[in-house]
C-alpha cells in the first residue's frame, strides 16, 4: 500500500478535487476493494487527512471527498464539538499517522446546532449543546451558527495542541451543504 505523505496543501487540494468528483456521481468511486482491505490489514493505515465531523447520517466524509479505505481518519461526534477524546484522536492522526491536514467539517441543517439555538436539551445531549452555545453566543441563524461552531472547534484544536498557523499540521474549517453536496472551506 502506498504511503500518502502529503503536505497539508496537497491534502487540501485532494479533498477539494474529491468533493468536485462527488458532485457529479451517484455512487462512491473510492477504492473499497478486497485487495485494498487486505493491504490495509497487513500494512496499516496511511490516511492523508483527519476529518472531524458531525454524526449526522447525511454527512459521509468518505463519499463527500471521494475517498476509499485508508485515505481519511474520520472522527464523528454530534455537532463536531471538541472534548479530550476528539482532541486525542486528532493528535493521534497527526502524530502517529502523519496527517498534515485536519479539517473540522460542519454542515448546514445541523440538528445539534438547531437544538442549541431553539431547544433546552437535557441529559447527556446538554453537554453537546452547551459547547455549541459557547461557540455561537446569541447567534440565531442556523447557518451562521454552524460556521461559528466550526471556527470554535478549529480554535480549540489549535490551542489545545499548541499548533500554529505556520506549523507542520494545518487545521481548517469547512461547511458541507447537504442539499447540493458542496464543501465550502472557511
Amino acid at each position: 500500500m502506498e504511503k500518502q505523505n502529503l503536505s497539508a496543501q496537497e491534502a487540501l487540494e485532494k479533498l477539494k478535487q474529491g468533493n468536485k468528483k462527488y458532485l457529479e456521481v451517484s455512487a462512491n468511486p473510492g477504492d473499497i476493494s478486497p485487495k485494498l482491505r487486505k493491504a490495509t490489514c497487513e500494512n496499516g493505515q496511511n490516511p492523508y487527512a483527519v476529518i472531524i465531523t458531525c454524526s449526522d447520517s447525511r454527512v459521509i466524509p468518505e463519499s463527500i471527498f471521494t475517498a476509499g479505505i485508508g485515505e481519511l481518519f474520520v472522527i464523528r461526534v454530534a455537532g463536531n464539538v471538541m472534548d479530550h477524546h476528539q482532541i486525542g484522536s486528532v493528535e493521534y492522526g497527526a502524530e502517529h499517522l502523519g496527517c498534515k491536514l485536519v479539517v473540522v467539517l460542519g454542515h448546514d441543517h445541523c440538528g445539534a446546532v438547531g437544538a442549541a439555538i431553539h431547544d433546552e436539551p437535557s441529559g447527556f445531549v446538554k453537554y453537546i449543546t452547551d459547547e455549541i452555545r459557547k461557540a455561537i453566543g446569541d447567534e440565531k441563524d442556523d447557518f451562521r451558527a454552524s460556521c461559528l461552531n466550526v471556527k470554535q472547534s478549529v480554535s480549540v484544536l489549535k490551542e489545545s495542541l499548541g499548533w500554529k498557523d505556520d506549523g507542520d499540521v494545518k487545521v481548517v474549517g469547512a461547511i458541507y451543504h447537504i442539499e447540493d453536496g458542496a464543501v465550502e472551506f472557511l
